[in-house]
């Protein structure tokens, strides 16, 4: 039998939807990568397809996740990036092997080196990192507005307000507490 994973939370910009794997930090945080096989899923899903993972490189792509969610943090915050975060996402990107291919669909697909190795795919997720924390791509780095979650994501809406990482599950929790409060409230003033 196969063990049940709590879904993906996938976005449009890959980096950040890697730092999602790891959900809920400031609450009851859940994992959404807890074994080597999962993250070779999350991979393949996102156009990173791997042979294998083995529980040294999960702990590589946990230590970039980390390091990407610090720095994305720390530019969110307009604070200095922390140098051991920064340290991480270069190595991650010059250790990666991978090209850009452009499809007949005039779309952007990545071409792992032919092993198809795990670092490869973290030199893809890194160099994203790079070009989202840099301030190449056009948005901008914001974190989540729920208390329990605060993922750094990046808003590409046009008037750069986005307030959750994710509508359908931080953004309807909080619209959903704020009613049941105001519900609590106008039922406590009836009586």
């Amino acid at each position: 039998m196969r063990a049940e994973f709590p879904g993906f939370r996938l976005g449009n910009v890959l980096a950040t939807s890697f730092t999602a794997t790891l959900t809920e930090r400031h609450g009851d945080a859940v994992e959404r990568i807890p074994t080597p096989h999962r993250l070779v899923d999350w991979l393949a899903v996102n156009g990173l397809a791997v042979d294998s993972c083995t529980t040294a490189q999960l702990e590589l792509a946990r230590e970039l996740r980390e390091s990407i969610h610090a720095a994305a943090t720390a530019a969110a915050l307009q604070d200095a990036l922390p140098a051991s975060a920064v340290q991480v996402i270069n190595d991650r990107s010059a250790q990666g092997r991978a090209a850009a291919i452009l499809t007949p669909e005039g779309k952007l697909r990545w071409q792992l080196s032919s092993a198809s190795r795990v670092e490869d795919a973290l030199g893809v997720i890194a160099a994203d990192a790079i070009s989202i924390i840099s301030g190449e791509r056009d948005g901008k780095l914001a974190l989540c507005a729920s208390p329990t979650c605060r993922a750094a994501f990046f808003d590409t809406s046009r008037s750069r307000t986005r307030r959750w990482c994710d509508m359908n599950t931080c953004g309807n929790r909080q619209k959903k507490a704020r009613f049941n409060a105001k519900q609590r409230k106008n039922s406590g003033s009836a009586e």
